[in-house]
């Protein structure tokens, strides 16, 4: 089994929409896992139909028993994120800005306060319209530890892929460098870079190299929109050629893109055989060992 994590270091540089075209080559020889748990969008094109969904618990928040609080106030004054305030008359917690610190519940002197386990969101296994076994997540509005929801995703589909016997796993990582990126990296055999010829694409390029080459893991590059910038394109090419990342495909700006993915379909089933044809090369190289000629 070989499991694959699609980055790209910054958002926007077509790295779900490379995911997706992937998981509509592989069928269901691959399975599917969304690890940006904070802006989840795979789904969006797979189209998957929901087979069984878990709540996330992740921390802690404050909460109040209101039968036992007598009002003092020292919950309110002691709270160092201004999460407790005065509402008609009593304190009251504010869910979002509540940090879990349990601080009030330490302090109050007649045990009004209780510490609960938090809702962080949901994860889900599914079945793609391609037919590849699914899990992808939902992290709830301002809720942290997106890190260990990752980490429960990636664990689903490692557990379906060895239940099911598929031979892939394609990971949809988080953009950037922080700690979902670190996560989605935990135990993966190869990385796929989707960077574009930008000067903001090799910027964030060099930090997620940075990142791979500190973890000692093996990878490969796609360059998007390359035509349109020919010297960004130049300069990437020769900093993946000085860290040993083969540069397996370059895709041309091109309005399939576009028009494809308002349809909801993937870049496989663009009506454009060029575009088609380096999405064939890139998941030839990824499951053959095939570089680009």
């Amino acid at each position: 089994m070989k499991e694959i994590v699609v980055m790209s270091g910054k958002g926007g540089t077509g790295k779900t929409s490379v995911t997706a075209a992937l998981a509509a080559l592989a069928g269901a020889e691959a399975v599917m896992a969304d690890c940006d748990v904070d802006a989840a969008n795979l789904h969006l094109l797979l189209q998957p139909q929901i087979e069984s969904e878990e709540d996330f618990y992740s921390g802690k928040k404050a909460v109040i028993d209101y039968d036992v609080c007598t009002d003092c106030g020292i919950c309110e004054e002691k709270c160092a994120f201004e999460a407790i305030h005065w509402q008609d008359g009593r304190v009251v917690i504010d869910d979002v800005s509540c940090e879990g610190c349990a601080v009030c519940f330490h302090l109050c002197p007649v045990e009004a306060i209780r510490m609960e386990e938090n809702l962080a969101g949901k994860w889900y296994r599914a079945q793609s319209r391609f037919g590849n076994p699914f899990v992808f997540a939902h992290l709830g509005l301002g809720q942290e530890n997106s890190g260990k929801l990752v980490t429960k995703v990636k664990q689903e589909a490692r557990q379906l892929a060895e239940e099911l016997q598929r031979p892939f796993i394609f990971v949809d990582g988080p953009p950037g460098v922080g700690c979902p990126v670190i996560s989605s990296l935990s135990n993966a055999d190869h990385i796929l870079i989707v960077t574009e010829a930008s000067a903001s694409g090799l910027h964030d390029l060099r930090r997620l190299v940075e990142l791979i080459e500190y973890f000692k893991l093996t990878a490969s590059c796609v360059i998007n929109k390359s035509d349109l910038n020919e010297e960004s394109d130049r300069v990437i090419s020769e900093f993946c050629k000085e860290h040993d990342i083969p540069v397996i495909a370059r895709i041309p700006f091109h309005p399939a893109f576009y028009e494809t993915l308002e349809q909801g379909k993937t870049l496989i089933e663009s009506p454009y055989p060029d575009i088609r044809k380096k999405i064939e090369t890139i998941y030839a190289h990824l499951t053959q060992g095939e570089n680009e000629k």
